[in-house]
């Protein structure tokens, strides 16, 4: 199994925190939030590879990181060439690169890199496995209409099959959320190019590959009721900061 950290977008909207460092490496409780996320992750039975997809700006501050972080022999930091937030690729198309890169051809766990969770992500693969006819998310209920308008807003049957995905909804329909982490088995690895590919697509947000894959594939949600952090501005990554102190680790 290979791991994919998306970690190529520029986080204006944690100016100036991240004029000079990428947000995934910005410390929460004293610690990079790629850090936390590898944690979960790379100790899981099977992963023989890890990927950290980058922008031109800050491979270098991720190649420094990588040379001193656990994992580093499983680690390859790859760049996307962009610099600017104008011309990044959008997190989809980062994620066909890597997998074009590094010829990937195997069960691929995506995390997005400023995506904390304190769920067990060994549930996420084993229910992915299972369930290997399609994708699989991981879902979050966030508990109120008004904030999951600001995240993609999901709905599933009894099966738990994902039967309609809403990206920031005015109105939204449920409560439970997208959170950044996605299991994509390896015979679905290829509905990434497909999806590229197909006429009308965006390449940015995860989400709209999600919607997609649901019209014209199979998407499966897992719901999560541990603590999950979507650091999006300063006011969220303070937040989240402040609660992993008081957590003491």
């Amino acid at each position: 199994m290979k791991i994919l950290v998306l970690t190529a977008g520029y986080a204006t909207r944690l100016y100036p925190l991240t004029l000079n460092t990428p947000k995934p490496l910005l410390k929460v409780g004293g610690k990079p939030m790629i850090d936390r996320i590898l944690e979960k992750c790379a100790c899981q039975a099977g992963v023989d590879g890890i990927y950290i997809v980058t922008n031109g700006k800050f491979f270098d501050s991720f190649k420094a990181w990588a040379e001193k972080a656990d994992y580093k022999a499983k680690i390859s930091v790859i760049n996307d060439n962009t610099f600017t937030n104008e011309t990044r690729l959008g997190a989809i198309k980062d994620i066909e690169l890597a997998v074009d890169r590094m010829n990937i051809d195997d069960d691929l766990l995506v995390v997005a890199g400023d995506n904390l969770f304190e769920f067990d992500i060994k549930k996420l693969i084993g229910f992915g496995k299972k369930n290997s006819n399609g994708i699989t998310i991981a879902l979050y209920d966030i508990k109120d209409i008004g904030s999951a308008s600001r995240y993609g807003v999901i709905s599933v049957d009894k099966d738990n099959k994902v039967i309609e995905f809403e990206e920031k909804p005015e109105a939204p329909k449920s409560t439970l959320v997208s959170t950044g982490a996605y299991f994509i088995p390896k015979g679905k690895v290829a509905t990434i190019k497909k999806y590229i590919s197909s006429p009308g697509t965006k390449p940015d947000q995860p989400g709209y590959y999600i919607k997609w894959m649901s019209k014209f594939d199979k998407v499966y949600g897992l719901a999560f009721r541990e603590d999950w952090y979507d650091i999006g501005d300063i006011e969220s990554y303070r937040k989240a900061d402040e609660e992993y102190k008081k957590k003491g680790r």
